[in-house]
């Protein structure tokens, strides 16, 4: 069998890691909503990289429900944008739902995203928790990169995991073929038409978030480097506001030296002058180098993902026609079950 895949209304992407216990809970209560919606459909699993049995939880489902499900195998963990940017050139469908894989964002909620989309005319929706169940740290890192994509983008739309896209924008951003992968830039980036919904969240019922603190405040640091300027704007400033000031001393104490109020120049002030401007120096070097640095490794074509297998209905998957520059496709075994 060979072509285009037949589409779907509505394709929902979950990447996958370490969540063997929550994933048949996760596939029934999402084949429960979706078969309520009276609309075709398809779930799209990505296991990232899980070293626990997600991958044979998934090819059991696969197995189960192979007209609905497809799911693909990562050969290591690339991180849940990266994975979703492989969800989405297997997605079939005209709408396109992501949500985590702990039923942190609860699938009754589905519909209400789609309702939304469809009732705006938006691009983007996104399912905005009014109190998120998580824990301190990872509420003040989820509140850091928000308020960071905030500054950047300048909105007022908070961004969540939890979102529902139409293929329009889904196959624009599919042209971003770099590593340093943030969905919800890339959504900004290619459209306007965003907007939000209040949806419910729950707790996590086992295991603990593939989050920690020290990612969240990587992600908010790709953030800023890889969709704007402010980090060596940032810099500038702080460059002008040392040199301002040294200028200022350096005339203040040649006036206090002409005027004989100052007798022999101050040790201290000396010190704090070259820690001050020392420290801005090794900023500025920091900032160019990490700029520096992903340009090296985005020449060098460090893939955004690769994928070891893929378990669909269809011989042909839905990224046929994209190139294999804008994610390596290793190994793909498709098995068809129709």
């Amino acid at each position: 069998m060979t072509g285009t895949p037949l589409e779907v209304d509505i394709s929902v992407v979950i990447p996958v890691y370490h969540s063997s216990a929550m994933l048949p809970e996760v596939s029934d209560r999402v084949l429960r909503v979706l078969n309520g919606t009276g609309h075709s459909y398809e779930i799209v699993f990505i296991d990232d990289g899980s070293l626990d049995a997600s991958w044979a939880v998934l090819v059991k489902l696969q197995s189960d429900y192979a007209p609905r499900i497809t799911v693909v195998q990562l050969m290591r963990n690339f991180g849940q944008h990266n994975a979703l940017m492989c969800g989405f050139r297997h997605a079939r469908g005209r709408y396109i739902v992501t949500m985590d894989d702990d039923l942190q964002h609860p699938p009754e909620e589905i519909p209400r995203l789609l309702d939304a989309i469809q009732r705006t005319g938006a691009d983007v929706v996104y399912g905005v928790p009014q109190c998120r169940e998580h824990r301190a740290w990872r509420n003040l890192g989820s509140a850091l990169v928000s308020t960071f994509y905030r500054t950047v983008f300048g909105t007022r739309v908070q961004p969540s995991a939890f979102r529902i896209l139409r293929r329009e924008v889904v196959d624009a951003i599919l042209c971003y073929s770099l590593n340093y992968t943030y969905i919800d830039g890339l959504l900004a980036w290619n459209t306007q038409r965003i907007e939000q919904v209040v949806v419910d969240h729950r707790p996590r019922a086992t295991g603990r978030s593939g989050y920690s603190l020290r990612k969240l405040l990587l992600l908010s640091f790709n953030l800023f480097t890889n969709f704007s300027l402010l980090p060596l704007q940032f810099v500038s400033l702080a460059g002008f506001v040392a040199a301002f000031c040294g200028l200022a001393a350096g005339t203040y104490y040649l006036f206090g030296y002409l005027v004989s109020q100052i007798a022999v120049p101050g040790y201290a002030s000396t010190i704090i002058a070259v820690l001050v401007l020392g420290g801005l120096q090794l900023l500025a070097l920091g900032v160019h180098g990490e700029y520096l640095g992903r340009l090296h490794l985005n020449v060098n074509r460090k893939p955004q993902y690769t994928v070891r297998t893929v378990l669909s209905v269809s011989e042909t998957p839905a990224s046929q026609g994209f190139p294999k520059s804008l994610g390596t496709d290793l190994l793909s075994e498709t098995m068809d079950r129709s």
